[in-house]
């Protein structure tokens, strides 16, 4: 019954349609680097916020007919419709025009992801279609100011391309950025944003809305910092508080599916199996695995059915996923944070070498490196197990993919000073490693 194409939220509201759009923002500070390469470019224009949208969403209609035509040439049956369990084998399924098709099954997994959280308080109906998650469909641009409630990756990273458009951008913050990220990296992420125009506001709950007469919407939040309440206006809210998982209406009690008591996900043991074993769920709606990259729950997909060969099966150890959070300056990640390994390790039995480094491409521009950031997290024990690596600046995914690969085959601190960096990238900052925080000394990097 979805109106979106075949894909889930990544391919139509999620990581690819953000991707492009952190692309194209940052496409507009490239505008101003270029002239100091001798390039003469003329001042940027204000962002055509309507043509990237067209483009956009033109590549993702094509990535849904690329699903159809596999499942097509898998010769797998393909039905828009809702469906919800009648007993353990059957599945009855209602398309939008109200025809039921029932479907038996010796195994069925479910994996129907999640949706956007909305605060039940201040949302009114006549908020409803500026409540809305799409934002890459947006056919054109409804706002000039626009709050950003929330500070998880999609927040962060929606606020910083629309500040990157050009657009007056706040988020609103009621804790800590990044929750279950290293924090010392989060805070790098968000300083960097600070100082190239997104406004923050911290320690700040949203109490109410109000619809004016030129429908700009009046927000009311509590200031927990200055313990006061204030108020601001703005064109757009974007809700960006967490995601609910989609298992309302499964009818998962009538099966005995076994559901966690606190967040409603489907709770599964390693293989992604339920509390009814020819049954499973994987993706954002199993406990598990919480909310996982897409991923991940592609490696899922692949492990999770009992036809599934042996030879091809591995496991997926939640800790050794990398991930990437593309804010204006990126952050990627794998393993433990600092905070984790402490926790499970104690002070005294890790080390973390840390550098800040300049990306070669921000000398000539003369570019604020100062958040620019590496850190790798060790065991102190004979050859320093690596336990988490954590990297901030350009192209972050794309350096920590490659290092993913040796954390999860158990590389050292010692494999690393064996690896030869390739010059000049950024990348090779993670083989030079050699200050340490115990040891107190600058870890400013200095030369070329």
């Amino acid at each position: 019954g979805t109106s979106w194409g075949l894909g889930g939220t990544c391919v139509n509201v999620g990581c690819i349609p953000k991707k492009l759009m952190h692309y194209a923002a940052l496409l507009g500070g490239a505008l101003g680097d270029a002239r100091h390469y001798g390039w003469d470019v003329a001042p940027p224009e204000q962002h055509n916020w309507t043509y990237m949208a067209e483009g956009i969403q033109n590549h993702i209609k094509s990535l849904n007919w690329g699903h159809r035509v596999q499942l097509q040439d898998r010769k797998i049956r393909y039905l828009n419709a809702q469906g919800s369990f009648l007993d353990e084998h059957v599945v009855r399924s209602v398309t939008k025009a109200g025809k039921e098709i029932d479907i038996m099954a010796e195994h069925i997994m479910v994996a129907r992801g999640a949706r956007p959280a909305l605060q039940p308080s201040p949302r009114a109906s006549d908020h409803e279609g500026r409540l809305e998650p799409r934002v890459p469909w947006l056919k054109r641009c409804l706002f000039l100011s626009r709050l950003v409630v929330g500070a998880s990756y999609v927040a962060l990273e929606c606020a910083g391309f629309l500040t990157g458009f050009g657009l007056d951008t706040t988020v609103m913050m009621r804790s800590i950025p990044l929750r279950g990220f290293d924090q010392q990296m989060a805070h790098l992420v968000t300083d960097y944003m600070e100082s190239h125009g997104t406004k923050f506001l911290k320690k700040c709950i949203v109490k109410k809305l109000e619809k004016l007469k030129d429908n700009q919407i009046q927000v009311t939040w509590e200031n927990r910092e200055l313990d006061k309440e204030e108020m601001g206006t703005f064109d757009t809210v974007l809700w960006a508080i967490g995601r609910v998982p989609e298992t309302s209406n499964l009818n998962l009690e009538k099966v005995g599916v076994e559901l966690h008591p606190t967040t409603q996900k489907i709770v599964v043991d390693a293989k992604e199996m339920t509390s009814v074993p020819h049954i499973y769920a994987i993706g954002d709606i199993s406990q598990e695995g919480e909310e996982r990259p897409t991923t991940a729950a592609i490696g899922s997909a692949r492990r999770a059915p009992p036809s599934l060969p042996p030879a091809v099966s591995w496991t997926l150890i939640p800790l050794q996923v990398p991930t990437t959070v593309f804010t204006p300056l990126e952050y990627a990640c794998v393993g433990l944070s600092e905070e984790e390994a402490e926790q499970r390790h104690g002070l005294d039995h890790i080390e973390v070498y840390h550098a800040y480094y300049k990306p070669l491409e921000f000398t000539v521009t003369e570019r604020d490196a100062s958040q620019c950031y590496i850190k790798m997290v060790c065991l102190r024990e004979k050859d320093q197990r690596i336990l988490g690596l954590h990297f901030v600046g350009p192209n972050a995914g794309e350096v920590i993919q490659g290092f993913a690969l040796g954390i999860r085959c158990g590389a050292t601190y010692s494999d690393l000073m064996k690896t030869v960096g390739i010059h000049p990238t950024c990348a090779e900052e993670v083989t030079k490693l050699k200050i340490t925080k115990r040891s107190g000394l600058s870890a400013v990097i200095t030369g070329c």
